[in-house]
């Protein structure tokens, strides 16, 4: 551990790197959430702690070390959140010479596979972010504001290739909308409090039972305030001689202690609607070749045990298949049940060379026992068990003591078991596939392709086709939507592992579409090959897509703060605008913008007044603008973005001003 740290550390400062060396590193971690399974190693753990504490202070990196969820770091190391619910649930610094850190606001989570994802809202985000700022929190850092692709078999046990696709910034790289604009907005918000916020004095003021200001600074024209509403419920507060109208769970965020910049709750920024066109359907039998894996016999094995083996000691993680395999006489032929107890997540299993079933564990559950009826011939049978691996283990204590494979294996054949512990075992580490490198150009030439075959009596069967690259810059996606399980290359590079056939429980696959980066890909005869484990697999249903942002909606009402990133650009542009009125720049907007240099070519609904639902599902409500649509149309058609202020007087006056009015326009981008 010291010599790693002690290398890091080295390559660090020989680059001039750390902000000491007036490089950008600011802040560096030892350990990570070690607090989670310290208790398991008891006193050794807390010793543990303690060493690696001093041992990274001692490198002298001239910037700060954290430990992440380790309430009890030792002094100087600081003690920082992870989680999504830092603003509510970090208890603060454990000494008061350190500041607040939040090391790891999840901005969703890793999605195993037969999960469904999990959805965490802009507000809520936005929220926690906000409150965390309120109780003098001074770091915030998104895990992950990016999303990404484990490509290859990167993806730890069970965690689907696609990883924390709802970022702000998606798997793709494309906007998450409104979860990346409302959060742009909260960062410019604080940003414009800044000089209270640094001004290192605070105070907190009861509003209410659920409602708290913190006010920070204390002159009058340095002064920023965030009031927070925790109630479930609206609610209205009296602050400094004015009245403010809270959202239920939200924070009003005031850069003056006056005027209303942000409210965690309303969001000014546009929501967007992702869709995949097919672009290349692979439709066609003439297109694909397969190439099937043999079973093995006990004989073509060349490691040999007289027990059951572990799967990660065995195969050292050089592929996620293990065939265990054994033999055995039988006097006459006969049917019988086999019973395999198996650790691990997915086993398939063969009898005399034919297929006989599979089962497979979950992300929370790895034991499971695969039970079938087979035939035994007269003579010579032989059982090869074919252990897959979805990954390798990712956290808690002693993961040098965690086991994979078959625990027990017996027949029984309606009078007497055959028990085959302590049998002699057969072993083949990876597919004849992988040994070939039957994905890439040179390695498919060494095995003998076959035109395709709809019908499959066995699985593991190798696919092989060739498409070309989509026009255009959209990002490209492989839609395994008819696949089953298995993993994908694309001119050799693995877009890692899938498992369609695996469902969440609504009914729905974990996941369909997989990111094949366009730095992967040619302009034309790109080789794809697919390894199928299971027999129901069709590749005929396989396309080539293109991933993009068509629709794009606001929904903003007249008691929506006035989107800040346009108060900050034009009060830094104050003499070029003085012929704006101040009125119309506080007003709030609905703000569309097409991604990619599309245009807007269509407006699918438009109504200024009470519009009923949201950018989802939406109507008419009972107070409907006639001129909705024409100024909607007028303002936005055949424009990149346009900006339309949520006022009466846009679209034809009111008959009832003092009522809350609000915009909802949806939007075609072409």
């Amino acid at each position: 551990m010291k010599r790693y740290a002690q290398m890091i550390v080295k390559l660090m400062k020989s680059e001039k790197l750390y902000a000491s060396q007036g490089g950008p590193i600011i802040l560096s971690q030892i350990e990570n959430e070690y607090g989670m399974i310290a208790r398991a190693f008891r006193q050794d753990g807390k010793s543990y702690v303690k060493w690696a504490a001093e041992m990274a202070v001692e490198l002298e990196t001239g910037v700060p070390w954290v430990m992440c969820k380790q309430d009890d770091a030792p002094d100087p190391v600081i003690n920082a959140c992870n989680g999504r619910k830092c603003g509510e649930t970090f208890k603060g610094p454990n000494s008061p010479n350190k500041p607040a850190i939040w090391t790891e606001n999840w901005t969703s989570f890793y999605q195993t596979y037969g999960d469904e994802p999990l959805i965490r809202s802009a507000e809520d985000i936005a929220f926690q972010v906000a409150l965390f700022i309120a109780k003098n929190g001074s770091f915030v850092n998104y895990y992950m504001y990016h999303g990404g692709t484990n490509f290859g078999r990167n993806a730890s046990q069970f965690v689907i290739t696609s990883y924390y696709d709802q970022a702000p910034l998606d798997e793709y790289g494309l906007l998450r909308q409104p979860k990346w604009g409302h959060l742009k907005e909260l960062h410019a918000a604080v940003k414009l409090c800044e000089k209270p916020l640094l001004s290192g004095l605070q105070t907190t003021i009861s509003l209410g039972k659920l409602q708290t200001a913190f006010v920070f600074g204390k002159k009058a024209n340095l002064c920023a305030a965030l009031l927070v509403n925790q109630d479930e419920c609206e609610a209205t507060v009296q602050f400094r001689n004015s009245s403010y109208l809270l959202s239920p769970k939200s924070i009003s965020v005031l850069p003056d202690c006056k005027n209303v910049a942000f409210n965690t709750a309303k969001v000014n920024a546009q929501y967007s609607t992702r869709t995949r066109e097919p672009r290349q359907k692979l439709s066609s039998p003439h297109m694909w070749e397969e190439f099937t894996e043999t079973v093995p016999s006990f004989s073509e094995t060349s490691i040999r045990s007289e027990s059951l083996l572990e799967h990660m000691n065995t195969t050292q993680d050089t592929s996620d298949y293990l065939w265990q395999t054994t033999r055995f006489q039988q006097p006459e032929g006969a049917q019988s049940v086999l019973k395999v107890n198996h650790l691990g997540h997915v086993l398939h299993g063969f009898v005399n060379g034919k297929f006989i079933g599979s089962m497979h564990g979950t992300y929370k559950a790895h034991r499971f026992l695969l039970e079938k009826n087979v035939s035994l011939n007269n003579g010579t049978n032989n059982i090869a068990l074919l252990s897959v691996m979805v990954g390798l283990p990712n956290s808690g204590a002693h993961l040098e003591r965690r086991v994979v494979g078959s625990r027990s294996v017996k027949i029984w054949n309606g009078k007497h078991s055959l028990y085959f512990n302590n049998y002699s075992w057969g072993y083949q580490v990876g597919l004849q596939g992988e040994k070939f490198h039957v994905y890439t150009e040179n390695g498919a030439a060494k095995v003998q392709w076959k035109k395709y075959r709809d019908s499959k009596s066995q699985p593991l069967t190798w696919y092989k086709v060739s498409f070309d690259t989509p026009d255009g810059t959209d990002p490209v996606a492989l839609n395994l939507g008819s696949m089953g399980k298995g993993e994908a290359w694309v001119n050799g590079q693995s877009i890692g592992r899938y498992w369609v056939s695996f469902h969440t429980f609504k009914g729905n696959p974990s996941q369909i579409w997989y990111h094949i980066p366009r730095s992967f890909l040619k302009p034309s005869s790109n080789l794809l090959v697919i390894l199928e484990e299971e027999r129901e697999g069709k590749p005929l249903g396989v396309t080539i897509d293109t991933v993009s942002v068509t629709e794009v909606c606001g929904h903003v009402s007249s008691s929506h703060p006035s989107p800040v990133i346009s108060q900050r650009r034009k009060s830094h542009n104050r003499k070029k605008h003085r012929h704006l009125k101040h009125q119309y720049d506080r007003r709030p907007k609905v703000q569309l913008q097409c991604p990619n240099g599309r245009k807007i070519s269509k407006v699918l609904f438009a109504s200024f007044g009470t519009p009923n639902g949201n950018c989802w599902s939406y109507s008419v409500g009972s107070r409907h603008s006639p001129k909705s649509l024409a100024v909607i149309e007028k303002a936005c058609l055949n424009k990149s973005r346009c900006s339309v202020p949520v006022w009466s007087k846009t679209f034809g006056g009111d008959a009832c001003p003092q009522a809350v009015k609000s915009l909802l326009v949806h939007a075609q981008c072409s």
